[in-house]
């Protein structure tokens, strides 16, 4: 609501076209309140609204909140927006950080949210607010009377997420006061050596394309880590659900060292990577 009211500001000042989109999980009993109320306030405010109704699969193997972020970006996908922006805040940032440290993430998990990056869609996604601190942003809803909906799972502890954002960081914030602006400045760093990473899985790939099939006598001439490292990038490119290190290794192993009369495959969530004639290809699973 917040960074609504913000674009809604700046939209004579800078030119551009505003709509929304609210994505219906219907996972919540909530859910149609949510939807009534987005409708309501963007019908008042002139705002187009589009609404998507989605289906999580509740037994994905990547979990449930990561799947509905996967459907949630394929709708997100499908916009014909120039550009996307969401509305996570510094204090999302450093919770992501944790989160994807302590599930033993490498670089670009420890990156976590990205400013601007580019949707499947072509659109620029961007988080405008993401430097900015949760106090401001609640002092801004004050400012302007607006009105909001509450998730009501944002309290459930059960969840990782939320026992971070409730018992972790403000007990870290009591002996460390700048905690979340630190954390939030790591994950730049780390995005900047994601980012090298990701230049030198171009460079590895010695011109050929950004795609798959990747060449697999390619793949088994390089040192394993870098090896590593392109088979991740390649996946991220794709938006495959990143597997853990250890099945990753595994999978480098038998695409690496299978016989030539082998084909060996792996299934991650929703893709199936397997070794053919010579080639490493990406399927539907």
């Amino acid at each position: 609501m917040a960074l609504l009211a913000v674009l809604l500001a700046l939209r004579q000042r800078f030119g551009f076209e505003l709509a929304a989109v609210h994505v219906n999980h219907g996972l919540s009993p909530c859910a149609g309140d949510w939807q009534a109320f987005c409708e309501g306030h963007c019908a008042v405010a002139g705002v187009p609204l589009t609404v998507a109704r989605v289906e999580v699969p509740r037994n994905a193997p990547e979990g449930l909140e990561a799947a509905a972020r996967a459907q949630r970006y394929e709708v997100l996908n499908r916009v014909g927006a120039d550009w996307v922006a969401l509305a996570h805040h510094r204090g999302d940032q450093a919770e992501t950080l944790l989160f994807k440290l302590l599930r033993g993430a490498g670089i670009a998990g420890a990156a976590a949210m990205a400013e601007v990056r580019t949707l499947g869609g072509g659109a620029r996604l961007i988080r405008p607010l993401l430097r900015v601190d949760r106090g401001e942003i609640d002092a801004y809803v004050a400012q302007c009377g607006l009105s909001w909906m509450e998730d009501e799972s944002n309290s459930d502890t059960r969840h990782a997420r939320n026992f971070l954002r409730h018992q972790v960081l403000p007990l870290v914030q009591t002996r460390f006061v700048a905690a979340e602006k630190k954390l939030a400045g790591a994950a730049a760093h780390f995005a900047e050596a994601r980012d090298l990473l990701d230049e030198l899985a171009v460079i590895d790939l010695a011109g050929d394309p950004v795609i798959f099939p990747l060449s697999a006598s390619r793949l088994a001439a390089l040192p394993e880590a870098r090896a590593r490292n392109l088979l991740r990038f390649l996946l991220a490119r794709y938006g495959v659900y990143i597997p853990s290190e250890s099945r990753l290794v595994e999978l480098l192993r038998q695409l690496r060292e299978a016989k030539p009369d082998r084909s060996p495959s792996a299934t991650f969530g929703r893709h199936r990577i397997v070794r053919q004639r010579g080639k490493i290809r990406l399927e539907q699973a």
